[in-house]
């Protein structure tokens, strides 16, 4: 029989399981229901419940984009869009962003009570070369944060993950992700907002706009502004200012 210890320690990584089991399960099975076809099919059923129930229709639009985050379901992308097609690019924007923070921030509790803690606390406890790394982190936080949020290359599963096995305070971990999600958010939203026209000429909206110059350097821009502070901080230790 387990003792309380080892059954505290299970308990605290149930969550986190709960969501890896539930994102292997979702892969699987709704791949084919959260696509473009499916809003397509049923957009004008969306847009009269839309007009006859707004302020319930944005609840449950939040709700449903906190479970999909939550649960790392495969259709982030599609309720990104459905949320400018319902929506327009503002507020649609901003419900996305908000159901995107707080599912984010359901898996970053859930990574943290299960594992980060004690990862941390290892972490915290460790020498040479993987100490360096968790202070040069620490001394980074808000430009490291931004940073994993507005590069596109980095997974959004694993931008909620990587903080919460690093001991980055809640409330850093979501004012970055809300502040650092919006330039990407607003790109697909307002693709969403244009889906009406996409869906009258029979055609597929263009995912790949976030990688167009126009969109993609001002974002980078950003990026590297992200930058500055974890290139400074170098520099300053490299020449002993510390």
């Amino acid at each position: 029989m387990p003792d309380s210890k080892e059954k505290s320690t299970i308990a605290r990584k149930l969550p986190i399981i709960a969501i890896v089991a539930i994102a292997a399960f979702g892969a699987f099975t709704l791949r084919d229901v959260l696509s473009f076809e499916t809003l397509r099919d049923n957009r004008d059923a969306l847009i009269g419940f839309r007009d006859d129930n707004y302020p319930l229709s944005v609840m449950v639009f939040i709700a449903l984009y906190v479970i999909i985050v939550s649960f790392s379901l495969p259709g982030a992308t599609m309720a990104t869009l459905t949320g400018g097609f319902l929506f327009s690019t503002f507020p649609g924007f901003l419900y996305n962003v908000t159901g995107a923070t707080i599912g984010a921030t359901a898996i970053f509790l859930a990574a943290r009570w299960g594992f980060g803690e004690r990862l941390g606390a290892r972490l915290e406890a460790s020498h040479g070369t993987v100490k360096k790394i968790k202070d040069g982190i620490d001394d980074n936080q808000w430009s490291m944060l931004f940073l994993i949020r507005l590069v596109p290359a980095v997974p959004f599963f694993i931008a909620n993950l990587v903080p919460a096995f690093l001991e980055v305070p809640l409330y850093r971990f979501v004012i970055t992700t809300f502040l650092g999600i919006i330039p990407g958010a607003v790109v697909y939203t307002s693709v969403g907002a244009g889906l009406g026209g996409v869906f009258e000429r029979g055609a597929s909206p263009d995912l790949g706009i976030i990688f167009e110059p126009q969109i993609l350097l001002p974002i980078l821009g950003l990026s590297a502004l992200a930058a500055l502070p974890i290139a400074f901080n170098f520099l300053r230790k490299q020449k002993g200012f510390e």
